[in-house]
């Protein structure tokens, strides 16, 4: 049994809790004023007492693989250089950070944003294999557009020395771990997972050759900066429409997975249950009607999608979406507990957490096995962004998180619209917490 504000060990790293603010686009890019964003985003974490801080999905080449306008690409060691400020500040508090490392493959604007394929028109969607024909038909039928370049085996192992240097030069800015963002259907979990995987080299067709790659990357980082903490996402992709889709990777083949990456010399695993294709499985929650009625954002949508037709049949399809994935507390939890009855190192839980009792639950307090050993929240932090302060030192068990989960945050981000709480009633709320001091320094 562990506490919240025990000290946890991750791969030689002592982390003074086990809260950590879970990786979310902050949408800093890379222009002049990306490192003073990025400080803005995350510093009031660290200074609220969060142990962890994971620096939302950056990107480790410098043309395309982006999932979203405005990701933050590590590929520029100039760049990435001054990001010693951040980690600076997020260490003055006490506090470690660790990077998040991406390529979007075949979920990167490429295949989904309208002005940017206009703007881009020779840049190709990287593709672990042919996407499989459900994804041709939504390309035939103008839903999406697809133009993949398969990457060689060659190619493979040169992305693979992308995600090492990319690696190397946030170490070298002071960045305490590594954290490879391993589902929500980008390039790592398209090599894990059968339906995206039809390989037939080395690093395709049995579960353990799909699993290579994830073995390529530990190696390339540990050759450029050795014994860093190195912690990945394992997906499940249980909430794959089953009629349509039928190979996926089952709670079973997860927890192999994560098996698998302990011996390969991981040091934690988060457990994802995720989807095949980019939804609301990883924002599960009520559809942000507030969002897509946004006067302001209208041109924004429009511009992503194409036009207005199709900004409706986006919205059309995030509702249908809403219904098929209610908000269900802890939503990982199982998923969690039977990898974590298999592996020695740590576990980390996030979705769906919003109550101190329920963080004290998770990890053991209720006299259960333990189902993780750290505790993490995501959108809370954009209601909140000194959540700690609530949290941390044995509040009542009831206490709760502001963020009832509205994905009204979520949708803008396909203009490039920063990370915010965007409801009044929550904000309205916050504001009076603060007025209360209960977002003061501890």
């Amino acid at each position: 049994m562990a506490t919240l504000e025990d000290p946890i060990e991750i791969g030689g790293c002592t982390v003074p809790n086990r809260l950590y603010r879970a990786p979310l686009l902050e949408c800093a890019g890379n222009g002049p004023d990306a490192v003073d964003t990025l400080i803005d985003d995350l510093e009031p974490a660290a200074r609220s007492g969060v142990g962890l801080i994971c620096q939302g999905a950056t990107i480790v080449r410098g043309d395309g693989g982006c999932a979203a306008p405005g990701m933050t690409r590590v590929h520029d060691p100039d760049f990435v250089s001054r990001l010693s400020r951040l980690t600076d500040r997020i260490h003055d508090h006490g506090s470690r950070i660790f990077v998040q490392l991406e390529h979007g493959g075949l979920r990167s604007m490429e295949t989904w944003h309208a002005e940017y394929r206009r703007e881009h028109p020779d840049l190709e969607q990287l593709a672990v294999s042919r996407p499989p024909w459900q994804l041709r038909l939504l390309d035939r039928l103008g839903f999406l557009s697809y133009d993949p370049h398969v990457l060689s085996t060659d190619e493979v192992y040169a992305l693979a020395a992308d995600f090492g240097r990319s690696a190397a030069y946030a170490v070298d800015a002071g960045y305490d771990g590594i954290h490879l963002a391993g589902a929500n259907m980008g390039i790592v979990q398209q090599f894990l997972s059968p339906f995206y995987n039809r390989r037939d080299d080395e690093f395709g067709g049995s579960p353990e050759a799909r699993l290579e790659f994830l073995a390529l990357v530990h190696d390339e980082i540990r050759d450029r900066v050795g014994d860093v903490p190195l912690l990945t996402k394992v997906p499940a992709e249980t909430p794959a429409p089953s009629p349509v889709v039928r190979r996926t990777l089952s709670l079973e083949d997860g927890v192999e997975v994560a098996r698998r990456l302990e011996r390969i010399g991981y040091d934690a695993v988060v457990p994802v249950e995720t989807s095949v294709a980019w939804d609301m499985s990883i924002v599960r929650g009520e559809y942000p009607a507030r969002a897509w009625a946004n006067e302001e954002l209208q041109k924004g949508y429009e511009t992503a999608f194409g036009s207005a037709t199709r900004r409706r049949l986006v919205a059309l399809g995030n509702w249908l979406e809403s219904l098929q994935y209610d908000f269900e507390p802890a939503w990982n939890e199982t998923f969690c507990r039977r990898i974590r009855e298999h592996v020695s190192i740590p576990v980390l839980a996030e979705g769906g957490i919003r109550k101190r009792g329920q963080m004290d639950r998770l990890l053991g307090d209720d006299g259960e096995a333990p189902a993780c050993d750290m505790v993490g929240l995501a959108r809370p932090f954009y209601a909140e962004p000194r959540l700690g302060a609530r949290l941390l030192e044995d509040p009542p068990d009831e206490t709760r998180v502001l963020c009832e989960s509205c994905n009204n945050c979520t949708v803008p981000q396909v203009t490039g619209a920063p990370g915010l709480c965007r409801t009044p009633s929550i904000l309205q709320k916050r504001g009076e917490l603060e007025r209360e001091g209960a977002y003061d320094e501890r």
